[in-house]
């Protein structure tokens, strides 16, 4: 019966009122193991419009943001997990459905070239995940992906103070890259940093603050070419 069930069912054309609860619920699954995840995701979201109060709702809620994520329809993702957390919000599947949130933005974020607002939503997801349920194995990976972030967020910081000291800018660069040292101070993007505002201080002429970030630079990080250069920067100004 079930072969014969999902034989008729073959493609988007099915008539889902026909159908039962459980074979609306059967052909996600099966749809899944094909990895047919868009189509999947399609029938467990009927699943929960059909039979919201049904025992199979709440799963189906949960796996049609899944099913949608492997898809990568995350615009559909993002809805089924919103609304599960805002129908259940005591229930013991809101961590994941919080962390999945945080992932769905981290999946969509572009090269350092590009627009990063789907890499502070992400921050902004896990953040609220990790004030809820700090203990959870979910709120431990969602930290380590926020380091993550951060240094990306820090290095796009630091691509759009290159341009302004390219276009010899030197206060724009000046501001971003104190925002660099002071909002991303453990990303890995703060060495480059410290010695673009060195560049840029003696640029305009202001040499002790050339040799304030200089010694910061030469305390935290006297082993980095970054170092080196800014020490050299400063001995071509004595000279």
């Amino acid at each position: 019966m079930l072969a014969l069930l999902l034989t008729s069912c073959a493609d988007d054309s099915e008539k889902f009122d026909e159908m039962s609860v459980e074979q609306l619920y059967l052909m996600a699954v099966d749809r899944m193991e094909a990895k047919k995840y868009k189509d999947a995701g399609t029938a467990y979201a009927e699943v929960e419009r059909q039979h919201p109060y049904s025992d199979w709702s709440l799963n189906a809620q949960i796996m049609s943001g899944y099913a949608y994520y492997l898809a990568k329809k995350y615009e559909e993702a993002d809805e089924a997990f919103e609304i599960f957390i805002q129908l259940h919000p005591g229930h013991e599947y809101v961590p994941y459905a919080m962390y999945m949130l945080g992932l769905i933005a981290y999946e969509e974020i572009p090269i350092v070239e590009r627009d990063q607002t789907p890499a502070k939503e992400s921050v902004e997801a896990f953040q609220k995940l990790m004030n809820r349920f700090p203990d959870t194995n979910y709120a431990k990976d969602a930290r380590m992906k926020i380091d993550f972030i951060r240094d990306h967020l820090a290095a796009k910081e630091l691509e759009v103070a290159r341009y302004y000291q390219h276009k010899e800018a030197h206060l724009a660069a000046i501001n971003r890259l104190k925002g660099v040292v002071k909002e991303y101070e453990n990303s890995a993007q703060v060495p480059e940093a410290l010695y673009r505002l060195v560049i840029s201080y003696l640029a305009l002429g202001l040499y002790d603050e050339a040799q304030a970030s200089a010694a910061v630079l030469g305390h935290n990080y006297n082993n980095s070419t970054w170092y080196a250069e800014a020490y050299e920067a400063m001995q071509a100004v004595k000279r």
